[in-house]
């Protein structure tokens, strides 16, 4: 059985805590397509744990802004 489920979705303050970073970068990071959002009926953005993941392993999505 694993530690963390990798279908898992994690909402803009999850992935904002791992990250080090404030939600609204996330966000951002989502807008310009560097990760990937789900919405959910009531719209709020979710984010799949696997690809996340990914994204801590190799040192996150690139800085914005320059």
């Amino acid at each position: 059985m694993k530690a963390q489920n990798d279908d898992a979705l994690l909402t803009p303050a999850e992935v904002a805590k791992l990250f080090r970073v404030d939600p609204k970068t996330v966000t951002r990071w989502a807008k310009a397509g560097k990760l990937t959002s789900i919405r959910t009926l009531g719209g709020h953005r979710r984010y799949r744990a696997a690809e996340v993941k990914r994204f801590l392993e190799g040192g996150g999505p690139p800085p914005s802004g320059s």
